[in-house]
C-alpha cells in the first residue's frame, strides 16, 4: 500500500506530531508499506530554518526507508493570527502540488493545524482515492481557547469549514475518547471515527542511566528536580508556573525548563527580572537526549491553561515521563488526569491554582511511599499506550480503506 501522508512537523523538528508521524510511518514501512511524507522546511518552534535545510520549493529525503518531500512554505515564528494563517496556507498550497506527482493508495492529512487537511481533501478529490483526517486538535477552538482569536465571523467561518471536512473525509482519527465525542454530538457518526492515542515509544524511553551524570552537569546533583520537556507556549501557562514557584522558599527545589516556542523569551525575561535562581533554562534538545532528561528530574510537569477545551487533551509527555517512571504532575483537567489517576502514575493539581499546585508538589517530594509507588505505576501507563501498538492499529484501519 502506498500511503501519502500530509503534516507540517516531521524530523529533526522535536514536537509531538513530527515524532507520532515518524514512528508510525517508521513502522508502517518496516511492515512493507510505501510512505511518502509531505513535509515542509523544518523550523518549528522558533520559525527559523533548521541548520542544514533551505525553504526550497522542492527537496526529497530518505528517513529510514520513509519518502519525504519537503515543500517551500511561508515560515514566520509561531505568534500572530495573520502570519501563522499565511504560513499555514502556503503549506497547503504547496504540499498539494507536490502530492499531485505522488503515489497513493490513501492520503493522511493531520492537524493541528487543520489547512493541511484541505489539501488531504483536494488531493482525494483529483486522484479518486481515500483520504483520513487525523484530528490532534480541535482546531479552531484551541486557539480561541488561549486568546489568539475572538469568536466573531472569522472563528464562526473556520468551524464551518472544519465541520465541511470532517463530513468530506472518509475516516476521522481522533487522538482522544473526548475528541470523538465532541465529534459524535456535531453529527459526525462513531462508526467514522477509530480513536488512534498519542503514546510513547518503548524502545527509546528506557536508557535510565545518565541521570545522575546529567545533575553533574546541570550543578544540581542533590536538588529535588522538577522539569518541563516541551513548547513554551500560549497553551501551556508556564507564566502561571513561575508565578508558583516564586511562592516556593525551600532551596531544595529546582526547576528545569527545557526547550523553545512563543512564549519562551517572555518567560526568561520574567524570571530573571525577579532574579529567579531556582530556574533554569535550556534550549530545546534532541528527541534521543529526552530520555536522558527525564532519568535526571524527579518531577515531569505537564501544565495547561484551565480551559473546556483542553479537558479534551491528552499531552503526549505524560507517556513519555511514564516510560521512564518519572512521577508526573497534571494540571491538566479531563481525559488527561483520568489516565493519570487510573494508572496511579502522578499526581494532579487544579489548573490555575496556586496552592493547590504548591500543595501537590510538596506531596511528591515529601511522601516518599507515595512517590515510589506512583513512580513504578509509570511503566504500566506506558505499556497501555505503546507506540508501536498503536501504530499498527492505526495501519489495519488504513488497510480496511485501501
Amino acid at each position: 500500500m502506498n500511503i501519502l501522508f500530509i503534516t507540517d512537523n516531521f524530523p529533526p523538528e522535536v514536537n509531538a506530531p513530527a515524532t507520532r508521524t515518524y514512528e508510525h510511518a517508521k513502522i508502517w514501512v518496516d511492515e512493507g508499506h510505501e510512505v511518502t511524507v509531505i513535509t515542509c522546511a523544518p523550523n518549528f518552534p522558533k520559525g527559523e530554518v533548521f541548520k542544514g535545510y533551505k525553504n526550497k520549493f522542492y527537496r526529497k529525503e530518505e528517513v529510514d526507508d520513509i519518502k519525504v518531500i519537503r515543500v517551500w512554505s511561508y515560515i514566520t515564528v509561531n505568534e500572530g493570527f495573520i502570519k501563522r494563517t499565511l504560513d499555514y496556507l502556503s503549506f497547503a498550497f504547496t504540499s498539494f502540488w507536490a502530492g499531485l506527482f505522488q503515489k497513493a493508495d490513501v492520503i493522511v492529512a493531520t492537524s493541528p493545524q487543520f489547512f493541511t487537511t484541505w489539501t488531504g481533501l483536494a488531493l482525494s478529490k483529483f486522484k479518486r482515492k481515500p483520504w483520513v483526517f487525523e484530528l490532534r486538535d480541535l482546531w479552531p477552538e484551541s486557539i480561541r481557547s488561549v486568546g489568539a482569536i475572538d469568536e466573531g465571523i472569522t472563528y464562526r467561518i473556520l468551524e464551518k469549514i472544519e465541520l465541511f471536512l470532517y463530513k468530506h473525509a472518509d475516516l476521522v482519527i481522533p487522538v482522544t475518547e473526548a475528541f470523538k465525542e465532541r465529534l459524535v454530538k456535531r453529527g459526525i457518526p462513531s462508526g467514522k471515527q477509530v480513536v488512534i492515542e498519542n503514546g510513547a515509544n518503548l524502545n527509546l524511553f528506557q536508557n535510565k542511566n545518565n541521570g545522575e551524570l546529567l545533575r553533574k552537569q546541570l550543578k544540581l546533583p542533590d536538588k529535588f528536580l522538577v522539569g518541563y520537556i516541551g513548547t513554551h507556549g500560549m497553551a501551556h501557562n508556564l507564566g502561571f508556573i513561575l508565578d508558583c514557584i516564586r511562592e516556593i522558599k525551600d532551596p531544595e527545589y529546582h526547576f528545569l525548563f527545557i526547550g523553545d516556542g512563543a512564549e519562551k523569551e517572555k518567560l526568561m525575561g520574567y524570571a530573571k527580572k525577579r532574579n529567579m535562581q531556582n530556574v533554569t533554562f535550556i534550549d530545546s534538545i534532541p528527541k534521543e537526549d529526552v530520555p536522558n532528561y527525564l532519568s535526571s528530574i524527579d518531577v515531569s510537569l505537564v501544565p495547561l491553561k484551565k480551559a473546556n477545551t483542553f479537558k479534551t487533551v491528552i499531552p503526549s509527555k505524560i507517556f513519555e515521563a511514564a516510560a521512564m517512571e518519572t512521577p508526573i504532575l497534571l494540571g491538566v483537567e479531563g481525559q488527561a488526569q483520568q489516565i493519570i489517576e487510573a494508572f496511579d502514575a502522578g499526581i494532579c493539581f487544579e489548573p490555575e491554582n496556586k496552592v493547590d499546585f504548591i500543595q501537590k508538589l510538596k506531596m511528591l517530594k515529601e511522601n516518599k511511599g507515595m512517590y515510589n509507588q506512583k513512580s513504578e505505576n509509570g511503566l504500566g501507563l506506558a505499556m497501555a499506550y505503546d507506540r508501536e501498538k498503536l501504530a499498527r492499529k492505526m495501519l489495519l484501519a488504513l488497510e480496511r480503506l485501501h
